[in-house]
């Protein structure tokens, strides 16, 4: 069944492909104005591409900030929480050695 739909799929690619191309050969304008037309999409296209690009590369730099923003707070944090448990353990210890002695 798999293999049904495979090549139904190779067909009408192969079809749309084979038929763009005849459809381009027999169009009524001149292969100049066809290749002019082409080259214009193809360039915008390509600026089109290069916006994006750039569009991603900001995001991903923007998320790549957060990211270490956030880890960076965390830690942050994570150390405020270390060093206050240590005071507590040092406070703990002190009260200790305190009731030992009396």
């Amino acid at each position: 069944m798999k293999r049904n739909g495979l090549d139904f799929t190779l067909g009408l690619i192969t079809g749309a492909l084979i038929g763009s191309a005849v459809a381009i050969l027999y169009a009524p304008e001149s292969g100049s104005n066809v290749r002019g037309k082409l080259s214009y999409r193809l360039s915008s296209y390509s600026e089109e591409m290069n916006r994006l690009i750039n569009k991603l590369k900001e995001e991903k730099e923007k998320i790549a900030s957060d990211a270490k923003k956030k880890g960076d707070d965390v830690v942050s944090d994570a150390k405020k929480q270390a060093d206050d448990l240590i005071r507590e353990a040092e406070m703990l210890l002190q009260n200790i050695e305190k009731a030992k002695s009396n």
